[in-house]
């Protein structure tokens, strides 16, 4: 009698035990949690004018490069994208107001399908024109913006938009790395939109926006990785492509790619946000 007073006690302990440590599920919730594991760095440039910035949440992923036009000094590099053109303030606030834009728009918590990544490019332009107008020292912001939001339904897939020079990247498992983006920079042979030179599509150009946008499927193990014109400058596409191919672990990749910046030593910003799909 006591063995079996025992014997139930001790199912009734383990039951409660591993309830304790799974807690209960929700109805509907699923045992596997898509997301996007994710490692991000900014390389800082040697001219000394900080211009990027970058978020990485759950199923969220964004990156902004930020300049001013015209510049300070009037120079005809004031209307590159990524910090090339005008100050330290006008670089470092056009990017933190479009991330900050995209963060308040909540995107990933409402629809993610291709024609709404248009409409969360289309707030976060509205947010820097409207702040160039209301504050004289943000007079002239501009800047890149790669947006990318995981939709975790049944077939999981990629949803993005892209704005300006940079680029994002999707690396299938054991397959080539494609780039899901063309860059909008007059440097790659895009037209002018502006006298002074300007990139034809960036956020806060007072001409309307013509945000790239589209959607990419996902399988675990999938990479996704997105990247500033400085990083660009700095290795270039082919040798990009290659340190991104499969094989390391995104924080492994990040520090690959840094050892290699440094060897070369930048001008510009470099960011890179490396992130794997995964289900578990």
């Amino acid at each position: 009698m006591t063995f079996i007073v025992i014997a139930i006690l001790i199912t009734c302990l383990t039951v409660m035990a591993i309830r304790g440590q799974r807690g209960t599920w929700p109805p509907g919730m699923p045992v596997a949690r898509p997301r996007l594991s994710a490692v991000g760095g900014t390389y800082e440039g040697s001219h000394g004018r900080p211009s990027d910035a970058y978020v990485i949440q759950e199923r969220l992923i964004a990156t902004a490069s930020g300049g001013q036009l015209g510049g300070h000094d009037g120079g005809q590099d004031g209307g590159h994208l990524g910090g090339r053109g005008g100050g330290q303030l006008g670089d470092v606030s056009a990017a933190a107001v479009a991330l900050g834009a995209v963060v308040a728009a909540r995107p990933r918590y409402g629809g993610a399908r291709k024609v709404d990544m248009n409409g969360w490019a289309q707030a976060v332009h509205h947010s820097v024109r409207t702040a160039a107008q209301l504050d004289p020292a943000t007079s002239g912001l501009v800047n890149t913006l790669d947006l990318i939001i995981l939709d975790a339904a049944d077939s999981p897939c990629l949803r993005f938009a892209h704005v300006g020079n940079g680029a994002i990247w999707h690396c299938p498992k054991s397959a080539r790395p494609q780039r899901l983006t063309t860059s909008h920079s007059f440097e790659d042979g895009s037209p002018r939109s502006l006298e002074d030179g300007s990139p034809q599509r960036g956020l806060g150009l007072a001409t309307g926006l013509s945000p790239q946008v589209g959607t990419v499927s996902l399988r675990p193990g999938d990479r996704v990785v997105i990247i500033t014109n400085g990083a660009i400058r700095a290795l270039g596409t082919s040798r990009m492509t290659e340190l991104f191919a499969g094989g390391p672990s995104p924080a492994a990749c990040l520090d690959r790619v840094f050892d290699e910046m440094a060897a070369v030593e930048p001008k510009d910003d470099a960011t890179v946000v490396i992130a794997d799909f995964v289900t578990t």
